[in-house]
């Protein structure tokens, strides 16, 4: 991905101003939705670790690194759509994003609707789990 390419969570700041920051672990996303849009955009670059070390500690063990990167691999990303936030800001312990994000896997359209509740645990927020799809 070029420099001066925009950040793929659609947010229309450059990759490197935006979730690039924290991929690459120089800053941490402030609130829910900054986590989900750079998750989303872990996926777009198949960041597997990212993935992995955003989501709630006790899960992290059971993570399916391969699947995931298959997963990465196998889709073409074409957007992420923020449908709604409840809580989740830089105050919160918790908040929820719900989101569709829309790819191509394997040639057949794919569309993704989550509701994903996240959780604080210090200054970092970490994904927890589906609360639907």
């Amino acid at each position: 991905m070029a420099k001066d390419a925009t950040c793929p969570c659609g947010s229309g700041v450059f990759y490197d101003a935006c979730c690039g920051s924290f991929h690459s672990g120089l800053a941490f996303p402030q609130t829910a939705e900054q986590l989900m849009r750079s998750r989303y955009t872990a996926y777009v670059k198949q960041d597997v670790n990212y993935l992995k070390t955003t989501l709630w500690p006790q899960y992290q063990k059971s993570f399916n690194e391969i699947a995931t990167l298959l997963r990465a691999q196998d889709s073409r990303w074409l957007g992420l759509e923020i449908i709604e936030t409840h809580k989740g800001q830089s105050t919160d312990k918790e908040g929820s994003v719900e989101f569709v994000a829309r790819s191509v896997v394997n040639g057949v359209a794919d569309e993704q609707r989550e509701k994903s509740l996240f959780r604080k645990k210090g200054r970092r927020w970490y994904y927890v789990k589906a609360l639907f799809n």
